[in-house]
C-alpha cells in the first residue's frame, strides 16, 4: 500500500514542502530512501525501524521504499523521521485514516521518543502558504512553533502517542497564539553601561553609533575596556520589534541555537568570533550552505576583537555584507541569500606590543612595525567604518577613584530611541530606518550644510587627506549627532564632532 505524508525541509532560512511517499510491496525485506537524501536522512531507516518496533508495532518484512518529493532538491537532517514512521504505519493500515492537513516534523530516538530538530520556525511559517494548518512537532520545539500563529501546533513526545492520536485513542491538545503567546516581557541583559568607569568620550561615540546604526572601530592598549564597552552596546540599542525578532529567530532556528521551549528571541544578538575563525564560518557557506556569524548577528552586533589578527581574506569578505546588508553564498549545488544587517564593532591595539600611547608603559615598536601592523586592515574596509575612536588606558588611581553614579544603559537607550524615531519619520518613505543606511541620494537630501559648515568640512577633509567615502561617513554621523540634539539642520558643531571620529584615518592609512 502507498501512503503520502506531509513534511517540510529548510533551504537557507526559508522552508519548502516535502511529501514523504511510503510504499510497502512484496519482495525481499529491504528499506530504501530516495529523493536526494544526505547521510543523516539515509540513517533514518535504522532509527525508524527501531522506533516502530520499540513502540509496540511490527515492522513489515517486505520491500519498503520511501521517496522524498520533490526529488531534485537535497534533503538534510533527521527531521523526516517522524513523517517516515507515520507513513510506514499508515501504509500498513495501523493508522486508520489518512492524516490530511497535518505536517509531521521530528527526529526519532530508538525507543520511539520524538527529539527536537532545527529549523522548526521557518517550517511552520511556510505552512501558511501551503494551506496546511496543523503540525506535529517535538514538545521541545513548541515555543518557536507557536510563534507563527494561525497554525494548530501539536506537541508530541513519543511515536506511540502520535499513532494513538491519529487513531482516535488519545487526545493531544493543540496550541496556537503567535506573538501574543510568546509574552511581551523584555529579556534583561546581564551587563550595563553603569558598570564602566570613565571613558566618557568612548561612551558618547557608542551612543552616536547606536543612534544611527553606525559601525565603530575602537583603538586602545590592552585593558583599556574595549571589549567591556563593546559587550554593553546591545543594552543601549532599541528593543527588537516583532519582524526583527522573527527574522533573528528564524536564522538561529536553522542553526539550532534556539533553546528548548524558547519562543522568539527578544534580545539583540551579540556575536564575537575568535580571530582564528575561517571565512566560511564568518560569512556562511559550506558544501550545503549554512549561515555564518555575520548572519547570526543579524539585527544585532558583530564584534571582532584584535582585528589585525584576523586573516586578511576573512576581513575582506566583510566588505559585501557591510555594504549590502545581505550575504549571497553560491555553490555548485545551489545559491542562497542570508540576511546580514548588523552593527560592526572592531577593536585593536595601536601597535603589536599594545603600549603605543600608554601613559605608563613604553612602546617597543618602531614606526615600521606599527605601520605594518595597522596595514593589515585594508583601506576599503576602513572606509566602511563610520566612527573611529581612541580608547585610552586609565591609570590605577583613576580606576580606584569614585566616579559617582554612572549613567545606566536605560537612560542612554531613551535618547537612542528618540533619535531613531526622528530618523524613522524622516526616512520612512525611502524604506530605510537609520542614518547609516542612507545612500548618496539621501545624503544630498537630508544632510545639506550651510556655507560655513561646508567650508569647515572641506578643510578637514583636505587636512586629513580623507577619501570621498569618508566625506559621506562624516555627513551621516553629523546627521545622527543633530538628531540626538533634536536639531532639524546640521550645524557646524555637529560636523566638528563627527570629524573627530575620523581623526585616526591618517594614522591608520
Amino acid at each position: 500500500m502507498l501512503a503520502k505524508i506531509n513534511s517540510s525541509a529548510v533551504v537557507g532560512v526559508d522552508a519548502y514542502p516535502v511529501t514523504v511517499e511510503v510504499d510497502i510491496a512484496a519482495g525481499l525485506p529491504s528499506f530504501s530512501i530516495v529523493g536526494l537524501p544526505d547521510a543523516a536522512v539515509k540513517e533514518s531507516k535504522d532509527r525508524v525501524v527501531a522506533a516502530v518496533r520499540n513502540s509496540g508495532f511490527d515492522f513489515p518484512s517486505k520491500r519498503v521504499t520511501v521517496n522524498l518529493a520533490p526529488a531534485d532538491i537535497k534533503k538534510e537532517g533527521a527531521s523526516f523521521d517522524l513523517a517516515i514512521a507515520v507513513g510506514v504505519l499508515r501504509a500498513r493500515k495501523l493508522i486508520d485514516a489518512e492524516p490530511d492537513g497535518f505536517c509531521f516534523i521530528g527526529e526519532l530516538a530508538l525507543d520511539g521518543a520524538v527529539r527536537p530538530v532545527k529549523g522548526v520556525l521557518p517550517i511552520v511559517l511556510s505552512l501558511k502558504d501551503s494551506g496546511i494548518r496543523k503540525v506535529m512537532v517535538p514538545k521541545a520545539n513548541l515555543g518557536e512553533a507557536m510563534v507563527a500563529g494561525d497554525i494548530d501546533v501539536y506537541p508530541v513526545e513519543k511515536l506511540k502517542d502520535v499513532s494513538d492520536f491519529l487513531c482516535g485513542k488519545k487526545e493531544i491538545k493543540p496550541f496556537s497564539g503567535g506573538y501574543e503567546a510568546c509574552g511581551r516581557e523584555k529579556e534583561e541583559y546581564d551587563v550595563d553601561f553603569s558598570e564602566v568607569k570613565g571613558q566618557q568620550f568612548v561612551k558618547r561615540a557608542l551612543e552616536i553609533a547606536a543612534a544611527g546604526g553606525h559601525n565603530v572601530l575602537m583603538v586602545g592598549p590592552p585593558g583599556s575596556g574595549k571589549s567591556m564597552l563593546a559587550r554593553r552596546l546591545p543594552t543601549i540599542l532599541p528593543d527588537l520589534h516583532f519582524e526583527e525578532s522573527l527574522e533573528t529567530t528564524k536564522i538561529h532556528s536553522v542553526v539550532g541555537l534556539v533553546s528548548p521551549g524558547q519562543g522568539l528571541i527578544k534580545k539583540r544578538p551579540f556575536r564575537a568570533p575568535h580571530h582564528t575563525v575561517s571565512d566560511i564560518a564568518l560569512i556562511g557557506g559550506g558544501t550545503y550552505p549554512r549561515p555564518g556569524d555575520v548572519s547570526l548577528a543579524h539585527n544585532g552586533v558583530l564584534f571582532l576583537d584584535e582585528l589585525p589578527e584576523f586573516h586578511r581574506d576573512v576581513l575582506e569578505v566583510l566588505r559585501q555584507p557591510l555594504e549590502d546588508r545581505v550575504v549571497t553564498v553560491s555553490r555548485a549545488k545551489g545559491s542562497v541569500a542570508y540576511p546580514a544587517s548588523f552593527m560592526f564593532i572592531g577593536a585593536m591595539n595601536p601597535c603589536p606590543c599594545g603600549n603605543f600611547g600608554h601613559p605608563e608603559r613604553e612602546c617597543l615598536c618602531g614606526p615600521y612595525k606599527i605601520r605594518k601592523y595597522v596595514s593589515r586592515i585594508s583601506g576599503p574596509l576602513m572606509d566602511r567604518i563610520d566612527i573611529h575612536v581612541e580608547v585610552p588606558s586609565l591609570k590605577i588611581t583613576e580606576l580606584a577613584r569614585d566616579f559617582g553614579e554612572a549613567e545606566p544603559s536605560s537612560d542612554i537607550r531613551k535618547r537612542v530611541v528618540m533619535a531613531r524615531q526622528r530618523q524613522k519619520e524622516r526616512l520612512e518613505g525611502d524604506k530605510i530606518y537609520c542614518n547609516s543606511r542612507m545612500g548618496t541620494r539621501h545624503i544630498r537630501k537630508y544632510c545639506a550644510l550651510d556655507k560655513e559648515s561646508k567650508d569647515f568640512l572641506i578643510a578637514v577633509i583636505e587636512r586629513l587627506r580623507l577619501s570621498a567615502r569618508a566625506y559621506d561617513r562624516i555627513l551621516k554621523v553629523a546627521r545622527t549627532i543633530a538628531d540626538l540634539a533634536r536639531k532639524e539642520e546640521i550645524e557646524r558643531e555637529h560636523v566638528a564632532e563627527a570629524a573627530q571620529y575620523r581623526r585616526m584615518d591618517a594614522y591608520l592609512a
